[in-house]
């Protein structure tokens, strides 16, 4: 550790980051995945979490009455209104937070979508798994579900530049009502509120059974850039930027399900577009990623594009921001040419999630020196090498 903290700190300051700066950026870009070769899958896809299957209902029931009416019927904040202040009512924290039923609430008078014909539940096998995907082909109407599901229905603003959202820790309390289905059946005759009450704070431990992941997409020009400035049709730039989105939020939950972390971080950012525009075109380009995030003029930045959401909390220094964006730069280019040169060999169904991995391992400090190439080729080689020595070693199983 202490090698790659002064390898890193060289980078930096190669860059013209002074102490205090560098300081700053060690912390920035400080790789927070939790990994460990011995218990990396080998095979993908993962199979699916357990939240999946009542999700799989709904999409069952969507058929018969329609996406936006069957989700309706079974997530609370759907029933009600983007209002400001509401998340604070009594009727509101008892509905989502204690599962009370909303059914005789007057102000559960439902949330209100301009095209809720439109909108769309897909079942989509990522690379870690089935993930339940919402697509809304109304701006207005993405904004709405981003605010129900994750802002708990208050007005609260969503940047321009943002079409997708992982939903995380969301909690299903229609997998809660049916949890206590199951055990009143299976406790007929001692199925008190008290007993239920009691059975609900073991409930509460076990996640998993309650607590949903699913991504909230829109149909839109991904980052907010037209298709114009990528020199595309708007029918064809409209068609990638939905594999970009979906493939980049898939990305997060590859990262938060393996290696329990996705942030608003330049570093999962890289390792997400990247994904993205391969699974969309077949290759990467620097260029495009740059432009998404408003460096496609660098040293100059682009008002508007998504880097200033990636800033950090605290933010960084103005200095250290523009030391951030020299180096994003340098490692989106040194990430083309790697591809450029691997890429063939990487597009198999195991080899891309395995360049994934790769990617976690290393910082934007290494991934933007001059080394940057030997760096992801070692990780993947020993990443191989595990991967084959687990395969070899499950096969040797009786």
């Amino acid at each position: 550790m202490s090698n790659q903290h002064q390898l890193r700190a060289s980078v930096l300051a190669s860059y013209g980051a002074t102490a205090l700066e560098i300081e700053e950026l060690l912390a920035y870009n400080q790789n927070i995945f939790d990994r460990s070769f011995s218990t990396l899958p080998t095979k993908f896809p993962l199979p699916p979490e357990p939240h999946v299957a009542a999700w799989e209902e709904y999409a069952t029931l969507a058929q018969e009455i329609g996406v936006f009416q069957a989700l309706s019927s079974k997530l609370v904040q759907l029933q009600f209104p983007i209002l400001e202040g509401i998340s604070q009512t009594q009727v509101y924290r008892f509905a989502t937070r204690k599962g009370v039923s909303a059914d005789d609430m007057v102000e559960a008078t439902g949330l209100i979508l301009q095209q809720p014909e439109q909108l769309q539940l897909i079942l989509h096998q990522s690379f870690v798994g089935v993930i339940p995907v919402l697509l809304a082909s109304n701006r207005e109407d993405f904004v709405s579900l981003v605010q129900a599901l994750t802002m708990r229905n208050e007005p609260k603003p969503v940047p321009d530049s943002m079409g997708a959202y992982m939903v995380t820790g969301f909690n299903n309390w229609d997998r809660v009502r049916q949890y206590r289905q199951q055990w009143s059946a299976k406790n007929f005759g001692n199925c008190s509120e008290s007993s239920w009450l009691e059975e609900f704070g073991r409930l509460i431990l076990q996640k998993h059974l309650y607590q949903d992941r699913l991504i909230i997409l829109s149909d839109g020009f991904y980052s907010n850039v037209s298709a114009s400035d990528i020199g595309l049709s708007e029918v064809e730039w409209r068609r990638i930027s939905l594999t970009i989105r979906l493939e980049h939020e898939c990305t997060h939950y590859f990262t938060q399900r393996l290696f329990g972390s996705m942030r608003n971080n330049l570093l999962d950012e890289l390792i997400a577009d990247y994904r993205g525009i391969v699974a969309a075109i077949g290759h990467y380009r620097a260029d495009w990623f740059l432009r998404f995030l408003g460096l496609e003029s660098f040293p100059d930045y682009r008002e508007g594009g998504r880097l200033q959401n990636y800033r950090g909390q605290p933010p960084l220094s103005e200095n250290a921001f523009k030391i951030l964006q020299a180096l994003v730069k340098s490692a989106a280019e040194n990430l083309e040419r790697f591809d450029a040169q691997y890429g063939q060999e990487l597009r198999t169904l195991n080899s891309q999630p395995i360049m994934l991995i790769a990617l976690t391992y290393l910082t934007l400090e290494e991934l933007a020196c001059s080394e940057a190439h030997s760096y992801i080729q070692k990780i993947l080689d020993q990443l191989r090498t595990s991967l084959k020595e687990a395969e070899e070693h499950l096969k040797s199983k009786p």
